[in-house]
This record gives C-alpha cells, sequence and structure tokens, in this order.
C-alpha cells in the first residue's frame, strides 16, 4: 500500500510542473487517496487500542468521513452541486452495501459464522431508519409542491422552501446525531461496550502525539489531493465518456470512504465483526446525520448553496434498499459469507442502474448532454 504514496508528488508535478491532461492528474489524484486512507486507519486503530472498541470505531468513521467531507467542499467550491448530492448518495450506499459486504466476505474465510452484539445492531438499525425517513422527506415535499394546490407563486418561491425545509432538516439532524453520541458512549456505554473485552491489540502502540500528528497530516493531504481531483473532474468525466453524476456517486465515494472499507476487511479478518459493522453502518449514519447535513450549512456560508432534495428516484430507491438489506442481514446477531455476497449484489445491481441512467450533464456543468451508449440524455430526468 505504501508504494502507492508516489502517486502523491506525481499528482503535484503534473498538475503544476507538466500541465498534464486533467484525466491524467485525476487518476494520480484518485490513487494518491487510497494509501493516505489506510494511514487514516492505521492511525486511528491506535487510538482505538488505547480507548476501546467504540469510541474507536467513532474515530475511525469520523476520520474515515474527513475524507470524504474534505472532497466535497472542494467539489462544491467548483460549483457541482448535483455532484456532491450524488457523492452523498455513493457514500451511502457505498459504506453500508459494498463495505459491509466486503467485511462480512473477508472475515467469513475460515469461520462458519461470526456473531456480533444485536443491541449494537438494533442501535444502528433504528438509525438507519431515521436515515430513509430524513432523506425521502425533502424529496416527499418538494414533490408535493408541485401538486395543484400546494404549488408555491413562483418556482423561485418553490426553491426557497426547499432550502429553509432543507436548512432546518440539517440542524434537526446534527442534534440528533450529537444525542446518539451521548447515548452510545455516556448514557449506555455499558450496552455498547459488551464486547470489549475481546479487544486486544498486537504490536507495540504508537505515542498519542505520533498518532495525532499522522491524522492531522495525512488528513492535510487528502486535502491537497482533493483539490486536484475537483479541479480535473469535469474534463475527466468528458474523457471517459462519463456524466460527473456517476463519477460523483461512484468514484469520488468509493475513494472518500475507502478508509472505511479497509478499516472494515482488516477488522474483521480479526474476528472483529462487530467493530467492523461499527464502521461500516457507523459511517452511513455518520454521512446522512451529520456530514450531509454540515453539507448543506457549509454551502451556504461559502455561496454556493445545497438542499437535500434528492429528486431520482433511482437514488431515494437505494437509500430504502440499504435501510432495508442492512437490517435484514444483521438483525439476528451474526453474519455468513452469502450474507455479505448478498450485500455486495445489491450494490453492483445499483452500480448498473447509476451507470445506464445517468442526468443531464447541463445539469451540473451548463454543458450539452453526454451520449452514453450512443444515445441522447435528453430522454433521461434531470437530478437536481
Amino acid at each position: 500500500m505504501n508504494v502507492l504514496l508516489v502517486f502523491i508528488p506525481l499528482s503535484l508535478l503534473l498538475e503544476y510542473l507538466f500541465r498534464a491532461p486533467p484525466l491524467w492528474v485525476f487518476a494520480a489524484a484518485t490513487i494518491a487517496i487510497i494509501p493516505l486512507a489506510d494511514w487514516l486507519r492505521k492511525a486511528t486503530e491506535q487510538v482505538a487500542a488505547r480507548a476501546g472498541q467504540t469510541i474507536g470505531g467513532l474515530l475511525n468513521v469520523t476520520f474515515g468521513n474527513l475524507a470524504e467531507l474534505i472532497i466535497a467542499i472542494f467539489v462544491l467550491l467548483g460549483g457541482n452541486v448535483a455532484v456532491v448530492k450524488a457523492q452523498i448518495t455513493g457514500s451511502i450506499i457505498g459504506n453500508a452495501l459494498l463495505g459491509l459486504g466486503l467485511a462480512i466476505l473477508i472475515g467469513s474465510f475460515g469461520r462458519a459464522r461470526q456473531k456480533f452484539s444485536g443491541a449494537n445492531a438494533g442501535q444502528l438499525n433504528s438509525m438507519l431508519f431515521l436515515v430513509l425517513v430524513a432523506l425521502l422527506l425533502p424529496a416527499l415535499f418538494d414533490y408535493t409542491e408541485r401538486l395543484p394546490g400546494f404549488a408555491p407563486a413562483s418556482a423561485a418561491a418553490r426553491d426557497n422552501l426547499d432550502e429553509y425545509l432543507s436548512l432546518g432538516v440539517a440542524v434537526v439532524l446534527i442534534l440528533v446525531y450529537a444525542l446518539n453520541l451521548v447515548y452510545t458512549l455516556v448514557t449506555h456505554k455499558d450496552v455498547f461496550a459488551a464486547e470489549e473485552g475481546e479487544e486486544e491489540h498486537h504490536g507495540a502502540l504508537w505515542p498519542v502525539w505520533q498518532a495525532a500528528a499522522v491524522l492531522l497530516g495525512v488528513t492535510a493531504l487528502i486535502a491537497l489531493e482533493s483539490e486536484l481531483l475537483s479541479g480535473a473532474l469535469e474534463a475527466s468525466s468528458t474523457a471517459l465518456h462519463l456524466s460527473p453524476f456517476f463519477l460523483g456517486i461512484i468514484v469520488l465515494a468509493v475513494v472518500g470512504n475507502f478508509a472505511e472499507y479497509l478499516s472494515g476487511s482488516y477488522f474483521a479478518r480479526q474476528g472483529k465483526i462487530g467493530l467492523a459493522i461499527n464502521i461500516a453502518v457507523g459511517a452511513t449514519i455518520q454521512v446522512a446525520l451529520f456530514t450531509a447535513p454540515l453539507l448543506v450549512i457549509v454551502s451556504y456560508l461559502i455561496g454556493r448553496p445545497m438542499n437535500l432534495v434528492f429528486s431520482s428516484p433511482l437514488e431515494l430507491v437505494a437509500i430504502v434498499a440499504v435501510a432495508l438489506t442492512v437490517t435484514t442481514v444483521t438483525k439476528d446477531g451474526e453474519a455468513t459469507w452469502f450474507e455479505g455476497v448478498l450485500l455486495l449484489t445489491v450494490y453492483l445491481l445499483l452500480a448498473l442502474a447509476f451507470y445506464f441512467v445517468t442526468p443531464r450533464a447541463e445539469s451540473s456543468f451548463g454543458t450539452p448532454p453526454i451520449q452514453v451508449a450512443g444515445q441522447s440524455q435528453e430522454l433521461l430526468r434531470p437530478v437536481s
């Protein structure tokens, strides 16, 4: 993995010295973020060894999502709101389906089944259904506004109402997420720390200052690479004949959450499937209840307003599929390799659907429709 660190200076040389084509810069920056995400995992694992599974899992999720948050802010600064929304959806389905599916499958090698805390899984599943309600509500509100008798006087007034509702929902979700932390880390920490006694760290622990320095340094490098990636996004999508929407929902989401995928699979292989579930599902919850609302607030502060209206039916179906599939797999407190396959299958099906149904390019950039499979995207409904 450390060999890939060479792409950090390579991406900088391609951008600032050689003025290489944007696609080269995009590819180099994307690869460079992967080993940086691995170093995030290493540093948070060191903290987890000192703080315990529950706090360690939370830190893993937080610093893992930090990479995604940084990428999204730079994409927002570029004015690509639709891509940021796609990245949010991609993170939700990627963490819960791809990340958890890989963890269960890899952790199942040599094991008939893996057991984990049912109480913890139940709490996570309850939060997933809150995510479902929170993300469906703005879309249904926007649809209701378009019905006869409900429609505002103008499209501008409708957009304003969507923005007001999104800001209100964002504040409520951040408060609920904070209360969830109090619940799991303070008032009911004995319930969620039930598996702590099984944790054992192998190898020498880093000093606290070293772990903190790695976290801060890696975060700064991820920010630098994210700026390069964002700047090359539009030209790269044209060169690859893919819409920026697809790059956001699949490529940027996977890159931004690569730390969680690595961490979940790593801990599951060690037999710590409970921690792997905390990371995968916890990352999904944090994206929906903290990262996405925070991006809404940040978007207004930087003058690039973004609401929480996901108007593509396919995105809404994907969010519903996440809540139902993850709950079905984790409700019995144990996991087998075939359940990992089921999660990965659902993700693959959704990825195929997003590949063939892409919004018009002008919904993000104001450019002519991209041709996919020889067909004009004029026939496809844009995602706002």
